[in-house]
């Protein structure tokens, strides 16, 4: 059985990477001004940040149609997919999972799973390599979400932004949670339970918080073998810096560097910083 797998682009998983293992996405898109801008496609990263730094209205974000997600199925199997998995960000932050699901509805010709990753960048990202290996390998559709299952017990992922209006403005979290936080002065860590986005912890300082969540992973590390991605909000410096601290500490960890694109880094403001971890795939 050929299966196809498929992502959002919320995954921000690199061009070279998709295409060497044959991943599709399925863009988001940013509103500015009026103009709709497909993540990845008519705007890249940088132009983004660039574009919304300011106190201008903030950019409305937008999930992919039902049609779009039935013409990406179809295209797939006119290429000749039997199968399909498809894997999105959060469904307790986006519809996109939704819509993924009631277009899959719609082929009565393709076995097509929807899988809810509960969480969203490159640790979404995570479980659209981890299938489109097993793919390559020829592993049934049961076999992959599957093992997506299993993946999602030790997938864990922190971040803190600089400005918790972001998150409050777009309805990502409550008015009194981000209120708190502002009297406070705090860079509050964050993390996904039950599919929203709750504080972890509150610290004081943004090193403070970098340095829990690093012992965070350091913890998890000495249960498991791990993979693990900071993930930035334009602060590429900032996070070149991090990676070396971190690999210094822990060498064991298989390490990358990613982004928060325009349509996550809409709610999570410039300045955003990450770090998530998963139990790495041992090599036969």
């Amino acid at each position: 059985m050929k299966i196809a797998v498929v992502t959002d682009s919320t995954s921000y998983l690199p061009e070279d990477l998709r295409k060497r293992l044959g991943i599709h996405v399925v863009p988001l898109a940013v509103t500015i001004d009026g103009k709709a801008y497909r993540e990845e496609i008519d705007m890249t990263t940088n132009e983004f940040y660039d574009k919304v730094r300011g106190d201008g209205p903030l950019p409305k974000t937008s999930q992919p149609s039902v049609g779009e997600f039935a013409a990406k199925f179809k295209e797939l199997k006119e290429a000749g997919a039997e199968g399909i998995v498809t894997i999105h960000l959060s469904s307790g932050i986006s519809g996109t999972y939704t819509g993924a699901v009631q277009a899959g509805e719609l082929e009565s010709e393709l076995d097509v799973r929807a899988f809810d990753s509960e969480i969203s960048c490159y640790m979404q990202g995570y479980y659209a390599i981890r299938a489109a290996e097993l793919a390559q390998t020829g592993a049934s559709i049961d076999e992959i979400m599957t093992e997506l299952d299993e993946m999602k017990q030790t997938m864990r992922a922190y971040f803190m932004v600089d400005d918790l209006s972001h998150l409050q403005r777009g309805g990502r979290l409550s008015s009194a949670q981000a209120l708190i936080g502002g009297l406070l002065q705090v860079k509050p860590i964050l993390h996904f339970v039950d599919k929203v986005i709750v504080p972890f912890e509150k610290i004081r300082t943004r090193k403070k918080a970098m340095k829990r969540i690093a012992d965070l992973l350091a913890d998890d590390t000495a249960k498991m073998p791990l993979e693990a991605s900071i993930i930035h909000g334009n602060c590429p410096e900032e996070a070149d810096k991090w990676l070396a601290e971190l690999s210094e500490r822990l060498p064991e960890v298989e390490f990358t560097i990613s982004h928060f694109g325009p349509v996550i880094g809409t709610h999570l403001g410039e300045g955003a910083m990450g770090l998530g971890w998963v139990k790495r795939k041992t090599k036969n």
